[in-house]
């Protein structure tokens, strides 16, 4: 168990981000053991292979499949310098991760448990050189395996953001951060971590806490990081369905809300922009629009705008029609 001491300053400073880095190293750990990440089985199946012929994953995966190791493994604080924005930018964050200085990467290095294999050895004399490998194989990483479905991700994350953030405005900061996971617990002025491997020393009157939505760190949290900002990774709400398509529409539904309505709230699994809602329904984003207002009309649809982006999610009232539905 981790106790990180939140000063009131502190407590008033939580900030919520959304990382590409966050997801590059947790998505690794599903791929080293997809057996305890179930919900994303369907992506491992679909990427795994070519992330072996690129020589990323598996037993020929090169320095950042090293650099992450199975869950509980200690995993490097410097592969996700802090960042606090709500715009990933991959960029951005591999290039602060290029400015880690040499001696944070050493003593990172210091942590891992065993002998260095040759890369980790590499990296570790070299962390300059070793770190502009590292991010060719992040970058490599990222467009085989995350970034064809990035958008899907994307609106998943910002929509968590959306729903703790009125948590916090509206609850205050015990109820949202006793409510982010089973193993995280406020109490007292203290963040209760069960989490083995953890730098994170007590933060006061600086910038504050970091939280960071994830879609592959489920079923854990990832672990609360050092720096000037720690942050910590947590499960993004409405993840179990991320990879899920629905199997049809209900045709008793489709009976009185018309097919195409129909078909829409089948797809609103999680939060989803117009574009995205018409790709996926195969419909134009002008007949779309015009079903989804509506649907808001009936009371099925809410929407809500984040950053430049309207998000369309199910209400209860359809959540209840499509489980009668089918």
């Amino acid at each position: 168990m981790v106790a990180i001491s939140l000063s009131a300053g502190a407590v008033a400073r939580i900030r919520f981000a959304v990382s590409c880095l966050w997801e590059v190293v947790a998505s690794i750990r599903v791929l080293r053991d997809p057996g305890d990440h179930a919900v994303h089985l369907r992506w491992v199946r679909r990427v795994r292979a070519p992330l072996v012929d690129a020589g990323l994953v598996g037993p020929n995966g090169g320095l950042l499949w090293q650099l992450v190791p199975a869950s509980p493994g200690y995993l490097a604080d410097f592969l996700t310098p802090p960042h606090t924005s709500l715009t990933p930018d991959l960029a951005t964050e591999l290039a602060a991760l290029h400015d880690t200085p040499p001696a944070t990467v050493r003593a990172h290095l210091d942590l891992y448990p065993g002998e260095r294999t040759p890369a980790l050895a590499a990296l570790y004399a070299d962390p300059q050189a070793g770190l502009g490998r590292l991010i060719d194989e992040i970058e490599a990483y990222w467009r085989i395996a995350l970034a064809p479905h990035w958008p899907r991700l994307r609106l998943l994350l910002d929509a968590d953001v959306t729903a703790r953030a009125r948590v916090l405005a509206e609850d205050g900061a015990a109820v949202l951060l006793n409510d982010l996971h089973q193993q995280v617990r406020w109490e007292d002025d203290t963040l209760l971590v069960a989490q083995r491997h953890c730098l994170a020393p007590n933060v006061t009157d600086g910038p504050g806490l970091v939280l960071v939505p994830s879609v592959f760190v489920w079923p854990s949290v990832l672990s609360v990081s050092a720096g000037d900002a720690p942050q910590l990774a947590y499960p993004a709400r409405g993840l179990g369905t991320v990879w899920e398509r629905p199997n049809g529409v209900p045709q008793a539904l489709a009976a009185v809300l018309g097919r195409g309505r129909a078909r829409l709230l089948t797809e609103l699994t999680s939060p989803v922009s117009t574009t995205e809602l018409a790709r996926r329904s195969e419909m134009s984003p002008a007949g779309v629009s015009q079903h989804l207002t509506a649907l808001r009309a009936a009371g099925l649809v809410v929407t809500h705008r984040r950053g430049r982006t309207l998000l369309s999610a199910r209400t209860d009232l359809a959540e209840a029609l499509l489980s009668a539905g089918g």
